[in-house]
């Protein structure tokens, strides 16, 4: 009999639960957090970012009192600044780097103040662009998220009409449909979706997914170019029998379901939670679980810590939120009664050749009623298939694309997840400003 029920815990906490997690810097707070900087001239931290904020510069200015100017140095190199500043790991980007950490390892919180200047921005001036002199050329860009997203501002900035075709009921992709609640709280994904389609020229095409409603063939006929931003939208298996048993999910559904909930203390969790992964997909429905109400949740994962692609961090975050993290194991059965899971045997692992995890030869069984597969998203190339055939490159299992994000197809340019790279927020905003400089050179000579 499963155990998976919703109203775990009383509505006023599950709210709490997943209100914002990380307040802002208050005005104060920011000014003495700048004060720390030494606006290094050669910025180490600057380097480190994939979309090159000036960050020195809009520190300096916060602690000026310039938050406008701040705001914009920010939102020049990243226009999705403000969901950056939430989610992106800085502790392995731009706050690694800090010079502070040489001195009392603890950086400058450069995340939190890159919030002040964004929130400030998007609260006082919600439409600070204005898109250029109309060119006349019109460019699709099939996806939404961060990396669409990106492109579709740069190139209206350029005075290009941008038409975006989304497969889902709403814009931000994994911004709006695939991270923690409590990390972009208050509908900030589509607040930010609004202050990105401020600057006018881009029309968005909810509901309508390539390959189904139309392919790229078309859209190289009726477009002057095409920007793909279509994700990774498979997911790996198990590949173990009984996959099928209620209560076994994919991770990224159950997250997606909390993100569109409008109330979460009606949504059923487990009791007993198992999720077998080790990234921040892990990390976030692990936690959210935990914070629905499940009274025992656990991650396993077939190496060690270091392994993970989680950050430390993230890792930190979890347990605090009691979460357990069980390394070096690989799941080996799934154990169900009358359709219903009821637990996970595993066999233990070990190092192996190359840093692979190999069994080790005993096992151990986790009872469970709720068990969140987050054990990878893959690429699939079906919608773009035309007649049968796949008409661009595909390399190591996704789009092959060279310095400017061009595919092997002219006019067609690919960013974000679907093509190799980190699977970031702020890598796919990096994705779709260059692959939108190279369309706009291309189109205007």
């Amino acid at each position: 009999m499963t155990d998976i029920a919703a109203g775990r815990l009383p509505p006023a906490q599950i709210a709490a639960n997943f209100a914002d997690a990380h307040p802002p810097l208050t005005p104060h707070e920011a000014v003495v957090e700048a004060s720390r900087c030494y606006y290094c001239y050669d910025a180490p931290c600057m380097e480190a970012c994939p979309t090159g904020i000036d960050i020195p510069s809009f520190i300096k200015k916060i602690g000026t009192g310039n938050l406008r100017g701040s705001a914009l140095t920010i939102f020049e190199q990243n226009i999705l600044g403000g969901s950056c500043a939430r989610v992106c790991p800085t502790e392995i980007l731009c706050e690694r780097a800090c010079v502070r950490m040489a001195e009392e390892e603890r950086p400058v919180r450069i995340g939190a103040l890159q919030r002040r200047a964004t929130d400030w921005l998007m609260e006082h001036d919600p439409a600070p662009f204005q898109r250029g002199p109309a060119t006349g050329k019109h460019i699709a860009v099939v996806g939404a998220g961060p990396a669409g997203l990106a492109c579709a501002h740069r190139l209206a900035l350029h005075g290009h009409e941008v038409t975006i075709f989304e497969g889902r009921p709403k814009s931000g992709g994994l911004n709006e449909y695939g991270i923690a609640a409590y990390k972009l709280a208050d509908d900030f994904a589509q607040r930010e979706v609004a202050f990105v389609l401020s600057v006018g020229g881009i029309h968005i095409e909810h509901d309508k997914q390539l390959g189904r409603d139309f392919d790229l063939a078309t859209l190289q006929r009726r477009f002057d170019a095409v920007f793909l931003a279509i994700g990774l939208s498979g997911v790996r298996a198990l590949e173990l029998e009984g996959e099928s048993f209620a209560g076994v999910r994919n991770a990224v559904d159950f997250i997606a379901e909390l993100r569109q909930s409008g109330n979460k203390a009606n949504l059923p969790v487990g009791r007993s939670v198992v999720v077998i992964g080790g990234g921040n997909t892990a990390i976030d429905a692990a936690t959210q679980a935990r914070r629905l109400g499940a009274e025992d949740v656990t991650i396993v994962y077939r190496r060690g810590p270091g392994d993970m692609s989680a950050t430390a961090d993230e890792q930190d975050w979890a347990q605090t939120n009691g979460v357990r993290i069980r390394h070096w194991a690989t799941p080996h059965r799934l154990l169900g009664r009358d359709g219903q899971v009821t637990g996970i045997e595993f066999m233990r692992t070990q190092p192996g050749a190359n840093g692979r995890a190999v069994p080790a030869g005993d096992t151990f069984t986790l009872e469970t009623d709720m068990v969140l597969k987050a054990v990878g998203q893959v690429f699939i190339a079906d919608p773009l298939k035309s007649d049968g055939s796949l008409a661009l490159a595909v390399e190591d299992g996704r789009i092959a694309v060279d310095a400017d994000r061009r595919t092997s197809l002219p006019g067609v340019f690919a960013g974000g997840d679907c093509v190799a790279g980190l699977d970031l927020t702020v890598a796919a905003v990096q994705d779709g400003k260059v692959a939108a400089l190279a369309i706009h050179r291309q189109l205007m000579g």
